[in-house]
């Protein structure tokens, strides 16, 4: 919304490539966050379902325990994705904040600590979800992930908080070459 709203205006001109790239990334975003809601509604429904197997026999047992673990590395894998599309999310404020309308930068600040907050949310559905995984160094290195990602995350909404609320314009992004 707030690249839209900043687009074809005379006075962000020098940022319209930012504002394109970014409005393209929040509707890839936005597509991207519906797919995940329903990958992590079929991720649960598939933990739920692995719960319900019987389990009298050893066969049973094993096949149970199995079914749990791979349905619980695909409910942490689907946060995992989300954490990562809200770092994404983040980003995008970020270059936002100081090269946008602004009468639109407490969008901007919204947006990253929605971010934010929805990383943090999601990073707790994969923790939680690790040990049933019954993998230790598949649940080691997530946790890594997981917590450097949201360290990231946190340091780059705080400067977009900066940003936004020093009120100051920023210069262009340097323009990239396509590879």
């Amino acid at each position: 919304m707030v690249a839209a709203l900043s687009k074809g205006k005379p006075k962000y001109a020098a940022y319209e490539a930012t504002l394109f790239r970014c409005e393209a990334v929040g509707h890839e975003l936005a597509a991207e966050f519906l797919r995940l809601a329903d990958r992590d509604a079929e991720a649960y429904a598939g933990y739920a379902t692995a719960l319900k197997l019987p389990r009298e026999t050893d066969q049973q047992q094993e096949a149970r325990r199995t079914a749990l673990r791979s349905a619980a590395r695909l409910a942490s894998d689907v946060p995992w994705e989300c954490v990562r599309a809200c770092a994404r999310l983040v980003v995008a404020a970020e270059t936002l904040a100081g090269r946008s309308n602004a009468n639109a930068a407490s969008d901007v600040l919204v947006a990253a600590f929605l971010g934010e907050a929805a990383a943090r949310g999601a990073a707790e559905n994969v923790l939680i979800n690790l040990p049933s995984t019954g993998d230790p160094q598949y649940a080691e290195t997530m946790q890594v992930q997981v917590d450097s990602t949201l360290h990231e995350i946190a340091g780059v909404a705080a400067r977009t908080r900066e940003i936004v609320l020093s009120g100051q314009s920023r210069e262009p992004e340097p323009e990239v070459e396509p590879a």
